[in-house]
C-alpha cells in the first residue's frame, strides 16, 4: 500500500527531488502531495503517513507549524521531517524538541534524504504489526514467537484469552468505552505476567478485538497466573459499568428482533495449552487446541480458565 506523504512547501523544487528519488524504487511506494503553508489544515484533516516541511520556503515560524501538527489529535504521532538551511545547533534542537523525527540540512544530500524517508516508511510498516490500541505485538510477531519456541524445542505454555459478552457491552456503552476495557484487559494481562512469571521468558500479544495471547515458560506457575488475571479483571472491570447494571448483575440488550435479553457482565475466559517437547509441530496445531480449551472455559458462567496438559 502506498504511503501518503504531505509536503508543506511554498516551492516545487523539493517535490520534484523526492518524486525523482522514488521513481527507481518499487519496494516502497509513496503518494506525494504538496500543500502551501496556509493549507496545512487540509493536510492534517487527511491524516498523512508522513509530513515533510521545507522551512526555507514557508512564511510561518517552523516551531509554530510543528506545534500545530503535534497538538492536532489525529496527527499527534504522525512522523515529521524538517528540511532547512539553518545549520545552527540551537535552532535544530529547538525544532527537535517539538517531537520532530528528523532534521535534514540543506543543501540536500539526495541519498541521505532518500534513505531517511525510506526508513521512516519501513518503520511505519513495522508499526502496523503492533496494535495501535494496546501497543502489544500483533499476529505477525505472535506467530514468529511461537515458531521460534517450537524450532528451539522449548517447553512453553500458551494462554489464549478473550472477553465474554463483550459485544453486549459495546451495544450498551459504545465502542469508545469498549476500547477502554480492551486497554484495561491488556494492562491486567501484562502486569500479572510480569509479576508472576518468574522465568522472564514471556510474551504478550494482541490478536485483535478482545482476543489476546500470552506465552510463559512451563516452569512458571501458569495456573496461579490465570487465577490472578481473573481476580484482578473481575475486580477492575466493574469501574466500566454504571451502578444500576452492577446491582442487577446483567445488561439488558435488545436482540435483532427487538426482544430485550439479559446478558451477564463482561468476564474473561482463558484457555491454556501446555506445549511439551514434541507435542506440536506447527503453530496451527497449537491454535486448534487453544480454541478448543478456551471454548471449554467459556462454558463456565463468569470468568474461568481451562488447561490442556496432554502430552
Amino acid at each position: 500500500m502506498a504511503q501518503e506523504i504531505y509536503l508543506v512547501d511554498d516551492s516545487d523544487e523539493l517535490k520534484k527531488t523526492i518524486q525523482s528519488l522514488f521513481k527507481v524504487e518499487d519496494e516502497y511506494k509513496i503518494k506525494l502531495k504538496k500543500v502551501n503553508t496556509e493549507n496545512i489544515d487540509y493536510a492534517l484533516k487527511n491524516i498523512p503517513s508522513l509530513i515533510i516541511i521545507n522551512e526555507d520556503t514557508i512564511d510561518e515560524n517552523i516551531i509554530e507549524v510543528c506545534k500545530k501538527i503535534r497538538l492536532n489529535e489525529d496527527n499527534s504521532i504522525t512522523p515529521i521531517i524538517v528540511v532547512s538551511s539553518n545549520r545552527a545547533k540551537e535552532h535544530r534542537v529547538e525544532v527537535l524538541k517539538e517531537c520532530v523525527e528528523h532534521y535534514i540540512k540543506a543543501p540536500i544530500d539526495r541519498e541521505y534524504l532518500y534513505y531517511t524517508i525510506k526508513n521512516v516508511i519501513r518503520l511505519l510498516d513495522t508499526n502496523r504489526r503492533v496494535s495501535p490500541l494496546t501497543g502489544l505485538p500483533g499476529n505477525v510477531q505472535i506467530q514468529a514467537e511461537m515458531k521460534k519456541r517450537l524450532l528451539n524445542k522449548e517447553e512453553f505454555v500458551m494462554l489464549y484469552l478473550d472477553l465474554d459478552n463483550f459485544k453486549a457491552y459495546n451495544d450498551v456503552y459504545g465502542f469508545l468505552n469498549g476500547d477502554e476495557i480492551i486497554k484495561f484487559t491488556a494492562r491486567t494481562i501484562v502486569d500479572n505476567i510480569d509479576k508472576y512469571a518468574v522465568s522472564g521468558n514471556t510474551f504478550v500479544g494482541h490478536i485483535g478485538g478482545d482476543d489476546f495471547v500470552a506465552i510463559v515458560s512451563i516452569k512458571d506457575n501458569y495456573e496461579a497466573i490465570c487465577q490472578n488475571i481473573i481476580a484482578e479483571f473481575d475486580k477492575g472491570v466493574l469501574k466500566y459499568f454504571n451502578e444500576a447494571d452492577i446491582e442487577k448483575g446483567y445488561l439488558e440488550v435488545p436482540n435483532r428482533k427487538g426482544v430485550v435479553e439479559e446478558c451477564a457482565l463482561t468476564s474473561i475466559s482463558i484457555g491454556v495449552v501446555v506445549s511439551h517437547k514434541g507435542r506440536f509441530h506447527n503453530v496451527l496445531e497449537i491454535g486448534e487446541v487453544g480454541a478448543q480449551v478456551k471454548h471449554l472455559a467459556k462454558t463456565t458462567m463468569g470468568s474461568a480458565y481451562s488447561i490442556d496438559r496432554r502430552n
